[in-house]
C-alpha cells in the first residue's frame, strides 16, 4: 500500500521524535564514548534534517507561509549548526561540552514548537494553504535516504550557514580565570 508512506509533516515530525529521544538518552548516559556516540547520532539527523528542509521543504513553503517563520527557521538552523560543530570538534571531557548539548536541545525544542504549533506554526501554515504534502513527503524522503547512505559511506560535510556571514571571533578567558596582563 504505496498511500502508507508517511507525508512530508509527518515525516519532519518523525525526525523531531528521533531527535528528542536522541537528546534523552545523553542526559542519561554516564560514559564519554556513549556521549559522544550519541552527540554524533544527533549531529548527523540534525544535519540531515536541516538540509531537507532547506533545499525542499521550506522553499515550497515560500510564499505560501509567513515569511518571518522561515526566516526564523533558518537562522534557528544556523544556531544549531554552529553548537553541532563545536560539538563535533569536541570531546564530552571537555568543559561546557554537556553545557552545549544542553543548549542544543533546548534551541532544538524551541524550533520544533514554531514548526509544530498547532495554530500558526510552519506546518499548520504549509498545510492550510494546500501544499502537496504527499509530493512533498516522497521528495523528502528521496533525499533524506541520499544523505543517509552517504553520511554511511563517506559522512557527511558540515552544514553550511545560510544566514550567519561568519564573523571572526576572539575567544576570551573562561569565566572565574584570571586575565592575561
Amino acid at each position: 500500500m504505496a498511500d502508507a508512506l508517511p507525508d512530508a509533516i509527518a515525516l519532519l515530525k518523525a525526525d523531531h521524535r528521533t531527535v528528542e529521544d536522541l537528546f534523552e538518552k545523553f542526559a542519561a548516559a554516564k560514559a564519554s564514548a556513549a556521549k559522544l556516540q550519541l552527540v554524533k547520532q544527533i549531529c548527523a539527523e540534525l544535519t540531515v534534517h536541516a538540509m531537507i528542509e532547506e533545499e525542499i521543504f521550506y522553499p515550497a513553503c515560500k510564499g505560501k507561509v509567513k515569511e518571518d517563520k522561515l526566516e526564523e527557521g533558518l537562522v534557528e538552523h544556523d544556531g544549531a549548526k554552529v553548537l553541532m560543530a563545536e560539538l563535533e570538534a569536541g570531546s564530552p571531557d571537555q568543559e561546557f561540552y554537556a553545557a552545549k548539548v544542553k543548549v542544543l536541545s533546548e534551541q532544538i525544542e524551541h524550533h520544533v514548537g514554531e514548526e509544530e504549533r498547532p495554530a500558526d506554526g510552519i506546518f499548520s501554515q504549509a498545510r492550510a494553504a494546500g501544499l502537496d504534502m504527499k509530493d512533498l513527503g516522497d521528495r523528502l524522503r528521496a533525499r533524506k535516504q541520499e544523505l543517509m547512505a552517504q553520511y554511511k559511506s563517506e559522512g557527511l560535510n558540515p552544514p553550511e550557514t545560510r544566514t550567519f556571514t561568519g564573523h571572526d571571533l576572539e575567544q576570551g578567558q573562561p569565566i572565574g580565570e584570571p586575565t592575561k596582563a
